[in-house]
């Protein structure tokens, strides 16, 4: 089998992006990057990427130089077997590397490397957790993933939203959190209230927000009373040394971390030496599957937590279900709860959750995620 095309597709949304005025649910993204690999034998593998589509466009489509090493990734991919994840994986690495080792072309890497595993499913008839050495567990509990509301009565109306459709586990980020530190207390005192005792609350504080590691002792402590399960990324995602800080002032939350960091190299660095708790690998950022097998490793030697960060399509949804289901122990998967019909639209079998707020790992080949094309082009403005 060989890779004869490799496609970058801007999808946009028709709705703008601004944070919800009342209780109502957020749009999410206003642009989604899909990657879709071809091969000879008329297998197809997809995944969607968390990046600027744009950059991510040209990250695909950049002409070959000669120098190899600013390479588009076309170029580099045409004619490979798509089974040789691992030999793939570091070519392209080093072809972009002048441009590349982080950011962009990284994800688009990692959009790659989960497509190509999509690939290798398909042709043997496979789920990929097959091929990630066997599924530990046949379904997540899901967590819905939201933006904070501005209000004590619209967090109200958003948790018992999500308890209706059966969420037991929710955490809501960003929005207004971090305006007001006497406002963010009262918002999630407000959600643990609503949620009751027994549902798991996570807090994302934003790392937009310019805080110090002192500043986020302090809003670690002001949380406590409220039984966070873990507070995440309130830090530059480069502070290492402030998340040590944090860890060793004798916080009580976990402290997550790590969904824009890539590379079991890069993830090494932020266990050692931020201390985190919990370790968040984004699929389509951290490399793909073939970086996540080691970050696994890396995990697991640390004596750390994995939980995937995943806030696109269910093309992500999936891929980390498949990852999430091989895991030595699974927390949660992230359930990307926007209202956003340029997300939704494009999956023929969208997951489900169940009653109990868990989602089926897919039994399909590849993904089991199927692609609805003349979706993608509805909302595709680079064709």
């Amino acid at each position: 089998m060989k890779i004869t095309n490799v496609e970058a597709f801007i999808l946009q949304s028709p709705f703008e992006i601004t944070n919800p005025a009342g209780s109502e649910e957020a749009r999410g993204v206003k642009h989604c990057l899909l990657i879709k690999v071809s091969t000879d034998e008329g297998i197809t593998g997809w995944s969607d990427v968390e990046t600027s589509p744009h950059v991510g466009e040209a990250v695909v489509n950049a002409p070959e130089s000669g120098a190899g090493m600013f390479e588009g990734l076309r170029e580099l991919a045409i004619g490979e077997d798509p089974f040789e994840v691992e030999r793939l994986w570091d070519k392209i690495y080093r072809g972009t590397i002048y441009f590349g080792r982080r950011g962009a072309a990284m994800q688009v890497l990692s959009g790659f490397d989960i497509a190509c595993h999509d690939i290798i499913g398909k042709a043997i008839n496979r789920p990929v957790h097959k091929i990630l050495g066997g599924a530990r567990r046949d379904k997540v509990q899901a967590y819905a993933s939201t933006l904070f509301r501005p209000t004590t009565d619209a967090i109200r109306h958003a948790c018992e939203f999500y308890m209706q459709r059966g969420f037991k586990a929710v955490k809501f980020g960003w929005g207004v959190f971090g305006q007001d530190i006497k406002q963010d207390v009262q918002l999630v005192e407000t959600a643990r209230k609503t949620l009751g005792p027994d549902i798991a609350l996570m807090v994302d504080p934003g790392w937009m927000v310019k805080r110090s590691a002192y500043d986020a002792i302090a809003l670690c402590r002001l949380l406590e009373p409220y039984n966070i399960y873990w507070l995440e990324d309130f830090l530059h995602p480069e502070l290492y040394p402030g998340y040590r800080k944090v860890k060793e002032a004798g916080v009580k939350t976990r402290i997550a971390a790590g969904e824009q960091e890539a590379t079991a190299w890069g993830f090494r660095q932020l266990i050692t030496e931020g201390g985190v708790d919990v370790v968040q690998p984004d699929l389509s950022r951290c490399g793909g599957f073939t970086q996540a097998r080691k970050i696994m490793w890396e995990a697991e030697y640390a004596g750390v937590d994995v939980c995937p960060h995943a806030w696109l399509t269910d093309l992500l949804t999936a891929a980390s279900l498949h990852l999430n289901a091989v895991l030595p122990k699974s927390l949660f998967l992230e359930y990307n709860v926007s209202d956003n019909p340029m997300l939704r639209e494009i999956i023929r079998n969208p997951v489900q959750l169940d009653a109990d707020g868990y989602i089926q790992v897919p039994q399909g080949a590849g993904l089991g995620i199927d692609i609805d094309e003349k979706a993608v082009k509805r909302f595709c403005v680079n064709l």
